[in-house]
């Protein structure tokens, strides 16, 4: 029997008691079918949702997931050139170098989520990044460097991507839009406390300690939940998507959902997954670009760099905004709509950060390309499990993931090269408006697909 399977169907039906090599906790096998013993009683007899409960396991690991996000690297940028006297463009290579490799196991990942859910994916992924953060602290040369960050960054842009909002998908269908807003809302709640952190430890103690507190931020807040209550698919505790099992109904009943059902076959076989995989690299690139550079372009404006800081913890708090107020969109509004908006609102915040001369103007770039970095950490996820269905989502998104961090490696490199060649951040800054322009296009071309036959 596969320990992590609930819902095998094994060759007897008398009741049996195993225990789980992984989940540490019984699996009950009944008439037939093996369920787990501790969260599936939990889910029966809460009274509310036991899928809340795996939103706050996926809030916690989408917290911890930010140790290694760009943003938090920004911090480091500064100390780490002054002490060995690399360039921005050697740094910005590891970001790269990381969505490299997990656009490699990206394709490898999705069909195993699947099958076996988001748990172990995720609690590998935590501890991965934990000790790869903790060892950063010992770095003593670039190619040491490398080899650490690529670590963190590939579950970063891979697994964690994929593991969150796989369960997210798999748990929530109607209120799927309010449940990835909470979920991005925590990521984004990391996104602003974990440069914080890094800023306060490095003011204090260094930057080693900086490597030091995020390491221990990433393992004690993102493991034990996950490794306590994740589970699979409601299905497999005899629950359905979207609320609690009603008294008197068959455990494995769900209800009548409209929802897609595409196989990842007839996926790429629609206009709309590759209008889909253009939007995304449209904006990505964006997206980290910013996110890693923004302190040092905001120090180069004459920005001095406990306010810079604070103004990246702003463009966090207002993407963290933008997921609440995509939470808020009502379902029959297509989302190419509001897609189209956060390519609009990015295309703003690149070109007011281009001419950034003072702190309030730092504040109102950050603000507005915040809000849009929102909407698409938020919104596409729900587009691609709105527009092709939950049972296949990791293995379609899984092939598409691939371009997202190809383009999210772009960025940073293509920022920190056009800066080295220039003296300034200004023409990537045009670049990056530019490429929001064409992805509000590429937004509004992306129509619901209807499936084959």
């Amino acid at each position: 029997m596969d320990d992590d399977d609930p819902l095998e169907v094994l060759p007897h039906a008398r009741p049996v008691v195993r225990m789980s090599w992984f989940r540490r906790m019984p699996i009950e096998v009944k008439g037939g079918r093996a369920r787990a013993a501790g969260p599936g009683k939990l889910g029966t007899r809460l009274p509310f949702y036991y899928g809340w409960i795996i939103l706050g396991c996926l809030c916690c690991v989408g917290f911890a997931r930010q140790g290694s996000a760009v943003a938090t690297l920004s911090i480091f940028v500064e100390p780490l050139t002054r002490d060995f006297g690399w360039t921005r463009t050697a740094l910005s290579g590891a970001v790269s170098l990381g969505g490299l490799l997990a656009a490699l196991v990206a394709p490898l990942i999705g069909p195993l989520l699947d099958r076996r859910g988001s748990r172990l994916v995720l609690c590998v992924a935590v501890m991965v990044n934990g000790a790869a953060l903790l060892l950063l602290a010992l770095t003593p040369s670039l190619l040491v460097f490398y080899l650490l960050f690529c670590i963190a960054r590939m579950n970063w842009a891979g697994p964690f991507d994929l593991g969150i909002y796989a369960a997210l998908n798999n748990w929530f269908v109607a209120r799927r839009a309010r449940a990835a807003s909470i979920a991005t809302l925590a990521q984004m709640a990391g996104l602003a406390a974990m440069p914080l952190l890094a800023q306060f430890t490095i003011m204090h103690a260094g930057w080693r300690a900086g490597w030091l507190a995020l390491g221990v931020a990433t393992l004690v807040i993102g493991f034990v939940p996950s490794w306590l209550f994740l589970v699979r698919r409601p299905e497999d505790i005899g629950l359905a998507p979207d609320r609690a099992r009603r008294a008197g109904e068959p455990p494995d009943t769900a209800p009548d959902l409209a929802e897609a059902r595409f196989s990842r076959g007839q996926a790429l076989r629609t206009p709309a997954f590759w209008l889909l995989v253009l939007y995304t690299v449209l904006v990505y690139p964006v997206q980290a670009g910013v996110s890693l550079h923004q302190a040092p372009h905001l120090i180069e404006r004459g920005i001095d760099p406990a306010t810079a800081a604070m103004i990246v913890s702003v463009f966090s708090l207002m993407s963290g905004a933008s997921t609440v107020i995509c939470g808020l969109i009502p379902r029959r509004v297509p989302i190419a709509v509001p897609l189209a908006c956060t390519g609009t609102l990015l295309a703003g915040g690149t070109l007011l950060m281009s001419r950034i001369a003072t702190a309030a103007g730092g504040y109102l770039a950050a603000s507005l390309f915040g809000l849009g970095i929102g909407g698409v950490l938020t919104l596409l996820p729900i587009a691609w499990a709105d527009y092709f269905g939950r049972a296949n989502y990791g293995a379609i998104r899984g092939i598409a993931l691939p371009a997202q961090v190809l383009a999210q490696a772009s960025g940073p490199l293509l920022a920190a090269a056009l800066r080295d060649a220039t003296g300034s951040y200004t023409a990537a800054l045009y670049g990056f408006a530019a490429l929001s322009a064409a992805s509000i296009v590429a937004a509004l071309a992306a129509r619901k697909p209807h499936r084959e036959g």
